[in-house]
C-alpha cells in the first residue's frame, strides 16, 4: 500500500473540525447558541484566540453566525463548503504573531541603518494613511507601503518580499471576516499613532525603542481582534431568527486539542 502524505492540521481547523462534527451530528441544532468562546476555550484546553479562529472559519463557510452582544449561532447551509480546501490558510492570529516576530527585528535593524531616503518613504505613507478613510482599499495599500517601507530600509529583497506578502494575507478570507467585527475609523485612528511612533524610534536611531514600538503595535492589533463578541452573558436562543430554536444536547463537550504551550510574551497574551 503506498504511503500517504502527513498533513499537519493547524489547530484551529482541528477545532473548526470538531465543532463542524457536532453540528452535522445534530448535537448543535439549527438554530441554537453554541457555548461562549470561553467556555469552548475552557472545554477543548485551547487559547480563546484559537477558538476565534475556529468559529471564523465555520462563518465563512456559512455555518454559524455571529451577533455580536448576543451570540454564535448554528444557521441552516444554502451549500456546504468543503472545509478541505479552507486547510492552507493561516488563522488571523497566527499570521500577527508571525509578524510581530519578524518585524519587531527588522524595525530594530531599521533604526541602525536607515537613510533619509529611507525615513522619507517611510513618512510618505504615514501622510497617505493620515488621508484615507478606513476600512477600505486604499488604507490598506497605504498601510502595507509603510511596513514594506522599513523593510525596504535593510537593503534585502528576500524581507520586503516576506513582510508584503504576510501583510497581503490580510485579504484571506478569514482575517477579512474578523476584520468586518473590530476595524474601524476609531482603530484605524490608534494604528496610525502606533505606527508614528515606530517612524520616531527609527528617525530617532533608537533601536530598542524600535523593535519595542513595532513588537507593542502588532501586540495590539491581535488585541483588537480579540475582544469580547459582547455575548459572554447572553442566555436563551435569540428570538430574531427566521426558525424556532431547538436547544442543543445537554452538555456537549469537544474533546480537547491537543495545543502546544507557547512560552515568552506571546504565551501570556494567549
Amino acid at each position: 500500500m503506498p504511503l500517504e502524505a502527513v498533513e499537519a492540521r493547524r489547530l484551529y481547523r482541528q477545532v473548526a473540525d470538531q465543532l463542524r462534527s457536532l453540528i452535522d451530528s445534530g448535537e448543535y441544532a439549527v438554530g441554537s447558541r453554541l457555548p461562549t468562546e470561553r467556555d469552548l476555550a475552557e472545554q477543548l484546553k485551547v487559547s480563546r484566540p484559537t477558538v476565534r479562529e475556529a468559529l471564523i472559519a465555520l462563518e465563512v463557510e456559512g455555518r454559524l453566525r455571529i451577533r455580536v452582544g448576543s451570540g454564535i449561532y448554528v444557521i441552516e447551509p444554502a451549500a456546504i463548503a468543503a472545509p478541505a480546501a479552507a486547510s492552507v490558510i493561516e488563522g488571523p492570529f497566527e499570521l500577527l504573531r508571525a509578524r510581530e516576530f519578524l518585524e519587531s527585528a527588522i524595525a530594530e535593524q531599521a533604526a541602525r541603518v536607515a537613510t533619509k531616503d529611507d525615513i522619507a518613504r517611510i513618512d510618505a505613507s504615514l501622510l497617505a494613511m493620515e488621508k484615507v478613510e478606513h476600512p477600505g482599499e486604499a488604507s490598506m495599500v497605504h498601510d502595507r507601503a509603510f511596513h514594506v517601507a522599513i523593510a525596504g530600509s535593510l537593503g534585502n529583497a528576500v524581507l520586503v518580499r516576506v513582510v508584503g506578502e504576510l501583510f497581503d494575507q490580510r485579504l484571506n478570507p478569514y482575517f477579512a471576516q474578523l476584520a468586518h467585527y473590530f476595524e474601524n475609523p476609531g482603530t484605524w485612528r490608534t494604528a496610525l499613532d502606533e505606527h508614528r511612533a515606530v517612524r520616531e524610534a527609527i528617525a530617532a536611531y533608537d533601536a530598542q525603542a524600535a523593535r519595542e514600538a513595532m513588537r507593542t503595535h502588532l501586540a495590539r492589533s491581535q488585541e483588537r481582534f480579540a475582544q469580547n463578541f459582547g455575548a459572554e452573558k447572553a442566555a436563551g436562543p435569540s428570538s430574531g431568527g427566521s426558525r424556532t430554536a431547538r436547544p442543543a444536547a445537554k452538555s456537549p463537550k469537544p474533546k480537547p486539542a491537543p495545543e502546544k504551550r507557547a512560552t515568552g510574551r506571546s504565551a501570556r497574551r494567549r
